[in-house]
């Protein structure tokens, strides 16, 4: 799946990004709305990742997508 699939199915998903980055609240996961950087800033602010880190976590989630 690539990153326009995520964004047209980001609602679906959501729960699949919840059980990934479970620190995330509803709301940030309704305000990312399938958007990359943001998805990844949130991973940088909550888990107190680099960029390259926070990049290859959403890279690995995706691959299993």
């Amino acid at each position: 799946m690539n990153w326009d699939q995520i964004e047209g199915k980001w609602k679906q998903l959501t729960g699949s990004v919840k059980a990934a980055w479970g620190d995330l609240t509803d709301d940030e996961v309704t305000e990312i709305n399938g958007n990359r950087e943001k998805l990844e800033g949130k991973i940088q602010e909550k888990y107190g990742k680099s960029k390259e880190d926070a990049k290859k976590s959403v890279d690995d989630w995706l691959s299993r997508h």
